[in-house]
């Protein structure tokens, strides 16, 4: 599940990224927990101003175990960054927290796309996007954001989840599991 961001989820959000297996793979990284209320606050605030989506992940008991967002927007198309503490590794939030987010913004934001850029050598993120049926290898497709994002060094693989392939696939496991229940049934 989903929910606003707020000031009061910083300690115990601080305490998960900054985990070994956590920290090296977070966008902004903060070194203390007055660091991370900083920047929560000004994630809150760019959110006001349209810069930026972000949302802090729960569990099933609404306890903060990460943060997903959108940033660097641009003509219907943003970089998706997602967290989630390593307790919470492999039990499926995040692929949840994942479908909750994007129909957010493709339904209520109306973006087009979303990119998601990650490192080669992280094998986690690359495993949790290669299961995702409507994420696309995009390193051809754009190459010029592929070409931009990997500017210094190349470091990163690109994908994308475009609106139009991700609604047709959530409508095609809805319908999928419509049948499926209707044998049962």
């Amino acid at each position: 599940m989903l929910k606003m961001r707020d000031l009061q989820e910083a300690p115990v959000l601080f305490d998960l990224i900054k985990h070994p297996e956590v920290f090296p793979y977070v966008r902004h990284k903060a070194y203390s927990s007055e660091e991370f209320l900083f920047l929560t606050k000004q994630t809150m605030e760019a959110e006001e101003n349209g810069e930026l989506i972000s949302r802090t992940i729960l569990d099933e008991y609404y306890h903060p175990i990460g943060t997903i967002s959108l940033f660097d927007i641009q003509d219907g198309f943003g970089f998706l960054a997602t967290w989630i503490g390593q307790p919470y590794f492999g039990k499926g939030y995040n692929k949840r927290a994942k479908e909750q987010f994007f129909d957010e913004l493709f339904l209520n934001h109306n973006m087009n796309g979303i990119f998601m850029k990650v490192r080669k050598s992280n094998k986690r993120s690359l495993h949790a996007v290669l299961k995702l049926p409507y994420a696309t290898m995009a390193n051809s497709i754009y190459p010029e954001v592929y070409q931009e994002i990997n500017k210094q060094e190349e470091v990163y693989n690109l994908f994308l989840i475009s609106k139009d392939h991700y609604v047709s696939c959530q409508t095609f496991a809805s319908a999928e599991q419509q049948h499926t229940e209707e044998e049962v049934g």
